[in-house]
């Protein structure tokens, strides 16, 4: 009897490693890393998406990357046929395919399907948008928070085009988005999925965000930012809702100053991460690893319980050099 192939997934909040532990296991196991962080797959937002760079890939394949204009919508959807498409790919090569990111929606989408949701309402659209600008974000967002707390949890609350998607269905359909994920979806079939995740400390993981936050500022966020609206790109493109690109605007705007800008972001991005393991515990089964992914005993941990599930049917000859 045929085996079925293997798919490992890597989880976990932002600024915890999971790029540094999905490199390390795909040189362990023959893998090529498929990107599920929706920031990252913008072209020219770099720094401040903490995209790895060449030299931190280390010759590992990484996929869905670079693939979006500034401008460009990206649903969920269309991840989820994307990645299954490279997933084959992938496999057919002998390699193995691995997810890592942050993104719960994508995840969610790839592994567990869709669902057949309402058409959209441009009017009811046009409202939301309307109030969201009157009353602002957080206001859309708690709103969602009420119809559907569990979807609530895994979206941003500046990712204004997926909130307002999000409630948009509960308003239509008269039930909660994250219940109708759960019925009527064509899951991910053909696989052995093993998921691993990232949970270090919450204060060492505080800690690490503001660090590299102030990292992120001083390696060039901000002048960044400035490149990306020289070339035309409006300050309304999806990146720039994001932690750290929204308060570099702010900062070229002239409404805040680079020491508030900083602070702000680390705020934003740890509620954010707050909000991501929130996600994960919920929806997701997942082996959880209580440490960071540049941690050697923490990757000699993962790699062990991976080979263990995963058998041979991941051991595709010797490890990378």
């Amino acid at each position: 009897m045929t085996k079925q192939p293997s798919l490992l997934v890597v989880v976990g909040p932002t600024a915890s490693g999971k790029s540094s532990l999905a490199v390390h296991l795909a040189k362990q196991f023959q893998g090529e890393i498929l990107n599920c962080d929706s920031l990252q797959m913008y072209r020219h937002f770099n720094i401040g998406t903490a995209k790895p760079t060449p030299e931190e890939r280390e010759g590992i394949p990484h996929h869905l990357l670079d693939i979006l204009e500034p401008e460009e919508k990206f649903s969920a959807g269309e991840y989820a046929r994307q990645a299954r498409e490279i997933l084959a790919e992938v496999t057919n090569r002998g390699k193995l395919p691995m997810v890592a990111g942050g993104t719960g929606f994508y995840l969610r989408a790839l592994i567990q399907g869709l669902f057949d949701g309402p058409g959209r309402d441009p009017e009811l659209r046009q409202r939301l948008r309307a109030r969201g600008e009157q009353k602002g974000t957080d206001y859309l967002h708690c709103l969602l928070g009420r119809l559907d707390p569990v979807s609530a949890a895994g979206i941003h609350t500046h990712d204004i085009p997926k909130v307002i998607r999000a409630i948009e269905v509960c308003l239509l359909a008269r039930r909660p988005m994250s219940a109708m994920f759960r019925q009527g979806r064509q899951a991910l079939d053909g696989y052995r999925v093993c998921q691993v995740g990232l949970n270090p400390p919450r204060a060492e993981l505080y800690e690490r965000i503001n660090q590299r936050t102030e990292l992120l500022f001083e390696q060039g966020l901000i002048e960044e930012a400035s490149d990306i609206l020289a070339k035309g790109c409006p300050a309304t493109a999806p990146p720039f809702q994001s932690h750290g690109y929204r308060q570099a605007l702010d900062y070229l705007l002239g409404r805040i100053s680079r020491k508030d800008a900083i602070r702000h972001a680390q705020a934003g991005t740890r509620q954010y991460a707050k909000r991501q393991m929130t996600w994960f515990r919920k929806e997701i089964e997942v082996r959880w690893f209580a440490g960071f992914g540049n941690d050697p005993q923490i990757q000699a941990e993962v790699a062990e319980y991976v080979a263990t599930q995963l058998g041979s049917v991941c051991l595709k000859g010797e490890p990378r050099a």
